[in-house]
């Protein structure tokens, strides 16, 4: 299966999130990452989706966001024309021995660590998805407690395909 990783310009109007999760919904595909937020036009927001399936599907896909009546654009973004990253925090175990370690863990990786308590350490990473990959996989020899991630946002180079609305 492929992934297709959209951006999608959509009006900033209640309901929208819903009705564009409700057509993946309908049609069985899977959202594997959906991050919202609006643009520096108050009307409009960015949606970037993570979808994945055979080429079938994802034409089908790029098909039906395109006649949803809120959709204003919709951009395919490839890994070789776009910036693409992903935020992710993780609550990690960490006492006196094994606080230094990790902290060595997080410099490699350039995340900061963003709060330090008495048993645990949270780390703050943004990057690619095999980045954030590569983390979690070193810290796989300690006790991770909870991890939270955005999914991926993204936007295309240049400013050849820039739309204003």
């Amino acid at each position: 299966m492929d992934q297709i990783v959209l951006s999608l310009l959509v009006d900033n109007t209640t309901g929208v999130l819903s009705r564009i999760a409700n057509l993946f919904s309908r049609r069985a595909y899977n959202i594997d990452s959906l991050t919202v937020g609006v643009t520096a036009n108050p009307k409009i927001s960015r949606m970037t989706i993570v979808s994945r399936g055979d080429d079938l599907i994802l034409q089908q896909i790029l098909a039906q966001l395109k006649k949803q009546e809120d959709v204003r654009d919709v951009k395919v973004l490839s890994p070789d024309n776009s910036v693409s990253r992903e935020l992710i925090l993780v609550k990690v175990t960490a006492d006196v021995r094994t606080r230094r370690d990790i902290m060595a863990i997080a410099d490699i990786f350039r995340a900061n660590v963003i709060d330090v308590q008495k048993d645990s350490l949270i780390l703050e990473l943004t990057g690619s998805r095999s980045k954030l990959g590569a983390l979690l996989d070193v810290l796989g020899d300690y006790e991770i407690l909870e991890i939270a991630r955005t999914g991926i946002t993204g936007l295309s180079r240049g400013s050849d395909d820039v739309r204003w609305f």
